[in-house]
Parts: C-alpha cells; structure tokens; sequence
C-alpha cells in the first residue's frame, strides 16, 4: 500500500474545503498564488463550474498592487453577473499579505463574505 504525503498547505486546504463550499446562493471565491501571479475565481460546486475569474498574469503591477486590483476586478465582474455575497476560500494560505489585500479589495468594492 502506498502512502501518500500531503505539505502542510495542502493538509491545512484538505481541512478548509471540508467546511467551506460553494452554492448558488452563496458561491466559493477562491485564491491562489504563486510566486509571479495571483489568482481568485469564484466558483459554484453544485454544478461545477467557474462563474467568474481575475488574475494577474496580464498586470505589470508589483505583487500587492496586482492583489487589490485583482479584488477590485472580480468584485465588478462578480457584480455584473448578479453575484453579490460568497464564501471565502483562502486555500491553505495565511490570511495576510496578498491574500489579505485581495479580500479587503473585494469587500470595499461590493462583494459580501
């Protein structure tokens, strides 16, 4: 039997997503970010499907710069397609830094969670 090791990131996600999921009431707006880019989609698990996205890819900002525009950015999308409140998924992640700045953005701008 092979044992499988999990980083203590990918324990800590395993552990938040048993809590947190997305409806269609209330979809999941998840985070990821790598060392360049940041990342955020709003998701809804029910039918399995990306409702709407942001990333930073395309920004020539510094990191938490790229972070509160991302929040800015998914809010306004979020908003056009009739999304107003969610549930945060930070996946794994401290909550600070550039995880922070995107869910501060995404408040101030309109989006409930």
């Amino acid at each position: 039997m092979k044992r499988i090791i999990l980083s203590n990131r990918d324990r800590i996600k395993n552990r938040i997503r048993s809590k947190v999921k997305g409806r269609e009431e209330r979809p999941r707006l998840t985070v990821f970010k790598s060392n360049k880019f940041t990342y955020a989609q709003i998701i809804d698990d029910n039918q399995g499907k990306t409702l709407v996205e942001a990333n930073s890819a395309s920004m020539k900002a510094k990191k938490m710069d790229a972070a509160i525009e991302i929040g800015k950015e998914i809010a306004k999308k979020a908003k056009a397609a009739n999304i107003t409140k969610v549930v945060f998924d930070r996946n794994g992640y401290k909550y600070t830094g550039r995880i922070l700045a995107l869910a501060e953005a995404a408040r101030e701008a309109g989006l409930e969670f």
